[in-house]
């Protein structure tokens, strides 16, 4: 008896397992993330109106994280954000987006937010490329926070999300050019 009993609880093991398994989301390859250097250049600049993003910096994701692709001269700061950029202050129903790779939101941040709001996103997207989950990112970023790493928004910034061609996710897919609000926040 003990041989079917034990054959048994290894099947039921093993099926455990692998819903288990199926349950986790995982992340697409990284090569799903990554666009052409120029076309995600051209995506980035689409998020502002050409007199703004013509002379903004840009900033491409690469298999390292965002760096440098274009230095502007206005204090602006053009970018695609994927999902990654989702889960630290996002409702629980869009925290999953951080595992769909079609995401692409073009954003152009002003100056302010340049400085106060985006620090936030580059290391929300090193965590997604790193695999870490919503709930680990979120909470990355909110010890960061705590921490003193992160900058205070201390007062009201903004950024432009024109693009025609943005994907904000299922069920959003593109969205109504506009504007970003950024208000200041204290914990």
């Amino acid at each position: 008896m003990k041989p079917p009993t034990l054959s048994l609880i290894c099947i039921l093991g093993s099926l455990a397992a692998d819903v288990a398994f199926a349950q986790d989301p995982k992340y697409p390859p990284l090569s799903e993330y990554l666009m052409a250097p120029a076309a995600e250049i051209a995506l980035a600049k689409s998020a502002a109106p050409e007199n703004v993003s013509g002379h903004a910096t840009v900033k491409i994701l690469t298999a390292s994280g965002y760096r440098l692709a274009v230095q502007g001269n206005n204090g602006l700061v053009c970018m695609v954000m994927r999902g990654w950029t989702a889960p630290t202050y996002t409702p629980a129903q869009f925290r999953e987006f951080v595992y769909d790779a079609k995401i692409r939101a073009p954003i152009c941040f002003d100056p302010v937010a340049s400085r106060t709001v985006l620090p936030y996103y580059e290391p929300r997207s090193k965590l997604g490329m790193e695999g870490q989950s919503p709930n680990q990112i979120a909470d990355s970023v909110q010890a960061a926070y705590g921490k003193g790493e992160l900058p205070r928004r201390d007062t009201v910034s903004f950024a432009y999300m024109w693009s025609a061609d943005q994907n904000l996710g299922p069920g959003i897919g593109h969205w109504h050019p506009h504007m970003m609000v950024f208000a200041p926040f204290f914990l």
